[in-house]
């Protein structure tokens, strides 16, 4: 095990309980290989100091929303948007003193079920993510649209930004090749894990 990213913004992983069993998931991979994140499993919470566990302040914490239109093409890897999907101004100001950001963990379906369940997210600040590349599962997991890429790679691309420091998406990325190379050479593709008791 290398030693973990020690990350300046915190990550928050909010699951999706029907994801937690997938055998090509990333939510456990990227809390194990960041110093400061956590994975909650659930439908919704109350706010975010109950899905965080602790003391938290809304206007400090911002949340990977789940893409519009309009920052398709976007030069940056990520994104900072108003309420109607639209890039703010000025972009640096939208990132300045974040503290925490949060990620959906799930397919397409069940991150948007996290999304309207959890209204308390809208009062985040919101970022896109812009992928410069198809997500690295490749044909190991389908993906619902062809710009969709793993919570991993998400949070590893928005962490670049926010850190300032390239090196942490590369960091973040070797154990997530190392499973797929593995999934490849074993002929596994992306299902959920067999929970039945062994005998």
């Amino acid at each position: 095990m290398t030693q973990p990213v020690d990350n300046k913004v915190t990550i928050l992983v909010l699951q999706h309980p029907q994801e937690q069993d997938r055998v090509l998931g990333t939510a456990g991979l990227l809390a194990g290989s960041l110093a400061n994140a956590k994975v909650v499993v659930g439908l919704s919470w109350r706010n975010l100091p109950h899905a965080f566990g602790a003391p938290a302040e809304p206007r400090d914490w911002g949340v990977l929303y789940l893409g519009s239109t309009q920052t398709r093409g976007q030069a940056a890897p990520l994104v900072a948007i108003d309420g109607k999907g639209q890039p703010l101004a000025d972009q640096e100001s939208a990132r300045a003193g974040l503290k925490g950001l949060i990620a959906l963990d799930g397919n397409w379906a069940q991150a948007k079920a996290l999304w309207w369940r959890n209204a308390w997210l809208t009062k985040l600040r919101r970022f896109v993510v812009v992928p410069d590349g198809p997500s690295l599962y490749g044909d190991l997991r389908r993906e619902a649209r062809p710009d969709a890429v793993s919570t991993l790679e998400a949070v590893a691309l928005a962490l670049q930004v926010l850190e300032g420091d390239g090196a942490v998406r590369e960091k973040l990325l070797v154990p997530f090749r190392a499973l797929l190379a593995k999934a490849r050479h074993e002929g596994v593709r992306d299902s959920k894990r067999d929970r039945r008791v062994r005998r």
